[in-house]
């Protein structure tokens, strides 16, 4: 068996889902997996050009011997009217490619992004079987134009798979009227990277609340501000690619460092006393199931998170606590640092969410 593979992230950035899947892939059947890299499908906009010096995010710079990776020409004009037709003209070399290595055997193709590329390559192999791998509500994150552009065409791949694989409850529900198997797969982490766990460290004076990821416009700072501010003798130390601006004059309890690779960023995490995921409740964060979630709790570590996305089910969840906005945040810092894990715990959470469990899960192959 093979897999074509349409991610909705380079094979060169951090190890994500899409990386996840494809070698859990391989490890399940022993097939080739040709990995198909994303390509711009909406209108430029001048955050691309401030993001183009970004590149703390490319680990994976060689592939294994069983995956083959294609880069897609294409001209960024994907929303407009016949743009498909331009671009087809620069795909025709990479679908040539496409249809022989899904044509010798049984083969899945697997699309992580709407894009005309991926519904050209559903329809050309109609014989394969076909999922959608939904990991984010891609529209809500477009305006205008490209915003009904990406509508439509994640419809149309909805209504043309033969499963949908939703990473959260929000995504489930949008789909589960149009009549395919529509399956909830949350994220999951990868138990081999993680650290051994030992137990948290000694109770100590100063606390350090702690967040790793990026920050752009769903980031509340309100919220991390207010929480500097109820807790002044402790550090709110934030982690990572800055990508909408922070406010002025932040507290001085607030510790802002660059942006690090995953084995440097879990090195990190082990510092924290409370792991933080502070963004804010709305369209774009509705569909939202944050790895760092499961990598905080894969630590030890007691997380306090807004009430947004996949994270509002956890209300009840073994060391997550959840804020409903800024005149709680004192009592749900008291109540996070007195919560306590075992190693048997962390053991069991660690077992029972990694990605093979949540693929396996799923019986797609």
């Amino acid at each position: 068996m093979r897999l074509v593979y349409l991610s909705p992230v380079p094979w060169s950035s951090f190890a994500q889902r899409p990386h996840k899947f494809v070698t859990w892939f391989h490890d399940s059947t022993g097939g080739e997996v040709l990995w198909v890299d994303p390509y711009p499908t909406r209108l430029p906009s001048l955050s691309d050009f401030r993001r183009l010096g970004a590149n703390a995010d490319r680990e994976n710079e060689s592939n294994p011997a069983w995956l083959s990776v294609i880069r897609p020409s294409v001209l960024p004009i994907e929303p407009l009217p016949g743009s498909g037709m331009v671009n087809a003209i620069m795909w025709r070399s990479l679908l040539r490619i496409v249809d022989v290595f899904a044509r010798p055997q049984n083969c899945l193709v697997v699309i992580g992004k709407p894009s005309v590329l991926a519904l050209t390559v559903l329809k050309r192999l109609k014989g394969c079987r076909s999922v959608y791998d939904a990991m984010d509500d891609f529209p809500a994150f477009y305006t205008g134009l490209s915003r009904w552009a990406m509508r439509w065409r994640e419809d149309q791949l909805v209504r043309n798979v033969d499963a949908v694989l939703a990473s959260s409850t929000a995504i489930q529900r949008r789909w589960s009227h149009v009549g395919a198997d529509v399956q909830l797969v949350h994220n999951g982490l990868d138990a081999e990277v993680m650290p051994e766990f030992v137990g948290l460290p000694a109770a100590k004076g100063k606390k350090i609340l702690g967040y790793v990821g990026t920050i752009a416009t769903w980031f509340d700072w309100d919220w991390v501000i207010e929480l500097a501010k109820k807790r002044p003798d402790d550090v709110v130390r934030l982690i990572g690619p800055v990508f909408s601006s922070a406010p002025a004059d932040l507290p001085n309890n607030i510790e802002m460092l660059p942006a690090c690779n995953h084995q440097a960023a879990l090195v990190a995490m082990q510092a924290f006393d409370v792991g933080l995921i502070p963004f804010k409740k709305n369209t774009l964060t509705a569909s939202v199931d944050p790895i760092k979630y499961y990598e905080y709790r894969a630590l030890g570590l007691p997380v306090i998170s807004t009430e947004f996305g996949e994270m509002a089910f956890r209300g009840g969840e073994d060391g997550t606590f959840l804020s409903q906005g800024l005149q709680d945040i004192s009592a749900v810092v008291e109540l996070a640092l007195q919560h306590s894990t075992t190693i048997e715990a962390v053991q069991q959470f660690r077992a029972g969410n990694t990605w093979e469990f949540r693929f396996d899960g799923a019986k797609i192959i």
